[in-house]
């Protein structure tokens, strides 16, 4: 996590609570429900809240569009001329997804980037 991130989220939270903010939620006492099944059940929440914020990590973008690229892969015919470049998109998704995942200056880059815009965002 982004240091001195945690700090600040767990200040907001207790002004928050002090203020009565959460007291007359909408759906107080129910369950949440999430929509994005391919975020692993431990990252859902966190993500939730990056998502209504709009921020979504670059990691996560990239995937969204794959799913998406694949998606319409599925729905167009095997022959289709679209088919190849669909074909093209996901691979260039995919070396996206490995630069965005390496420890190269490509990664730090969109990583700085990313923290930056959301701690603008926070503040």
């Amino acid at each position: 996590m982004i240091p001195g991130f945690e700090a600040i989220v767990e200040e907001r939270i207790k002004a928050a609570q002090k203020q009565g903010r959460f007291d007359n939620l909408e759906g107080k006492g129910r369950p949440l429900l999430f929509e994005d099944s391919h975020v692993p059940e431990d990252l859902r929440m966190a993500h939730k809240i990056l998502k209504n914020s709009g921020f979504l990590p670059p990691e996560v973008e990239i995937r969204k569009q794959m799913t998406h690229v694949r998606e319409l892969m599925d729905q167009t015919g095997l022959a289709s001329a679209d088919q190849a470049k669909l074909n093209k998109k996901l691979n260039y998704l995919m070396a996206k997804l490995d630069a965005v995942r390496s420890t190269g200056p490509g990664s730090t880059l969109a990583r700085d980037q990313y923290r930056t815009s959301l701690l603008r965002k926070i503040k």
